[in-house]
Order: structure tokens, then C-alpha cells, then sequence
């Protein structure tokens, strides 16, 4: 098995300077093997991905039949039609998105949400650390010193853009995670999603700093 690091180098000398010698004209970002390359037209990105196929043909790579795609940036000043109009990158989703800017009207703008697979994994995470590693031992703080360090690092990375998509995921899912957890300790909530929601709501009312996402505004409400 090849090295991350080793295999990172390969690929800057097989694509990265390849791409800055051949296309120095064309951007792109590369992360390990995930790669987005700008292009102004389709008959540009059409002899770039074909010149980029011959390319690691002869490094002896091959692209990835499903992963790979010519994606269309579709916007409010570019609003031809095409099949693709949306790409997953660093566990972000880019598509077509109406973005609010405060003095103007609402516009369509092609931008970056965390993406369905990336609130996934975070929805599993959670869930593992609920089953395995929150026990009825612990208090409501304990859990909160566990928790809160993860989800300052998802919004840090997942909210730097279309924040509001992001806290969304967080919102929902963790008010019933932890509602659950509440259930499970309390036998006077066994069964009673309600009562130990509002029971959650009145903590999050008399201490709304004891989780990070609760600072933020996304806590259960005492009275539901």
C-alpha cells in the first residue's frame, strides 16, 4: 500500500505541474485525488478532460468513470441548461443556491453547502457517541465537555459557507440525540419524547452556553 504522503507527490509532479506547464491558463484545486478544474466553455472543458485522460493514461492512472463530469456553474448570469449543475468537493455540495445579501435583492449564485454525505457522517458520528460513549453515568455537562469540541470544529469548517445549511443538520440532530440520551437516563422519561424534550428546552432556557450549538441559538424550547 502506497503512502498518503507518497502518493500526494506523485500526483504534483503526474498532474499538478503537468497541468501548470500544458494549461497554465486553466485553475484548479486539487485534495489527494479529488480534483475541480475551471474552465470558460464547454468545448474547453471537453479538451481539457480529454487531454487529462491521455495524461494519466500514461502515468499509468485512469479517471473515475463515475466521479468524473463536466458541471455546469449555473447562476444568475449563466442560465444555460444542462444535465450536471452540482459537484461534491471537500465535503462541500456547489450548486445553484439563492443567497440573501443584505441592500440588494435575492440572486441565484453558484455556492458551497456542507453536503448530504458530510451531514451524514456527522449524523453516524453522533449517533456512535450516543450509544457508546454516553452512558447513564454521565451528567448533562459531562456530555457537553465531550460534544461541544467536535461541533466548534463542524461549524468552523462546514459553516464557513452557507452557514445556515450547516446549523440546520447540527440543530436537528443533536436536540434528538440528546433527547434521546435523556430517555434512556431518566427512567421518568422512558417513552416520553415530549416530556424529556422539555425538560431539555427549560436546561437549555436557564444555561444556554452549556452546549456550544445552544450559544448559537439552535436549543429545544421549554414549552413545545
Amino acid at each position: 500500500m502506497i503512502s498518503p504522503i507518497l502518493a500526494n507527490l506523485y500526483m504534483h509532479y503526474a498532474f499538478d505541474e503537468w497541468m501548470r506547464r500544458d494549461f497554465p491558463q486553466v485553475p484548479f484545486e486539487r485534495y489527494a485525488d479529488d480534483v475541480v478544474i475551471h474552465c470558460v466553455s464547454q468545448q474547453q472543458a471537453g479538451f481539457v478532460l480529454e487531454a487529462v485522460g491521455w495524461r494519466l493514461k500514461d502515468c499509468k492512472l485512469e479517471l473515475h468513470p463515475e466521479k468524473t463530469r463536466i458541471v455546469y456553474c449555473k447562476d444568475d448570469r449563466r442560465r444555460g441548461r444542462y444535465s450536471a449543475q452540482k459537484f461534491d468537493f471537500l465535503g462541500y455540495t456547489f450548486r445553484p443556491r439563492t443567497s440573501c445579501v443584505r441592500g440588494r435583492r435575492p440572486f441565484v449564485g453558484f455556492l458551497p453547502a456542507i453536503s448530504n454525505k458530510a451531514a451524514k457522517q456527522i449524523r453516524e458520528t453522533v449517533r456512535d457517541w450516543r450509544r457508546r460513549t454516553w452512558g447513564t453515568m454521565l451528567t448533562l455537562a459531562d456530555v457537553a465537555e465531550r460534544l461541544n469540541p467536535a461541533v466548534r470544529g463542524w461549524v468552523a469548517y462546514y459553516g464557513r459557507f452557507y452557514r445556515s445549511k450547516c446549523l440546520d443538520v447540527l440543530g436537528h440532530y443533536l436536540t434528538e440525540s440528546l433527547v434521546r440520551w435523556a430517555m434512556r437516563k431518566y427512567k421518568r422519561f422512558r417513552r416520553r419524547w415530549g416530556k424529556a424534550y422539555c425538560w431539555l428546552g427549560a436546561v437549555a432556557s436557564s444555561n444556554s452556553n452549556l452546549f456550544y450549538h445552544w450559544s448559537l441559538g439552535l436549543r429545544p424550547t421549554a414549552g413545545r
